[in-house]
């Protein structure tokens, strides 16, 4: 099983809102970067949900519900379902990750503006450290 990384906006789509409606289709990238995330994401793998913006941080797990598969709406797209799985709380902010220090490569940190992303095992490990019984 494989670890990814999606950020959101709250306002645009929110965690709180994949947990009401228990599952989606994560549409929308278009970064080639991105895209090579998505296409990687297999059934079963786990997704950390980012909300970007005012507070930006590691909010909830949804995992992989279906395979990836070109978005019917844009030729030069990729789409992935997804299913919620639980929240993270209290979050774990942005500046924490900075703050440990260990992650400066992984490009939650070195690239800002990337929106879907594979995410080091060494990450999955500390932040089950962060939420001890949380079945991450």
């Amino acid at each position: 099983m494989k670890y990814f990384l999606a950020k959101t906006e709250p306002g645009a789509y929110s965690i709180e809102r994949l947990e009401q409606e228990q599952r989606t289709v994560w549409d929308g990238v278009t970064n080639p970067q991105a895209l090579r995330a998505i296409r990687d994401m297999a059934p079963g793998d786990r997704v950390l949900i980012y909300h970007s913006g005012a507070a930006p941080g590691v909010v909830g797990l949804a995992k992989v519900a279906g395979t990836p598969v070109p978005d019917p709406k844009n030729a030069k797209s990729w789409v992935v379902e997804l299913e919620f799985v639980r929240r993270l709380d209290p979050p774990t902010s942005l500046a924490e990750i900075k703050a440990s220090g260990e992650f400066n490569d992984f490009a939650l940190v070195r690239q800002g503006r990337l929106s879907t992303m594979a995410v080091p095992d060494a990450f999955v490990e500390w932040l089950r450290g962060r939420y001890p019984g949380a079945k991450l």
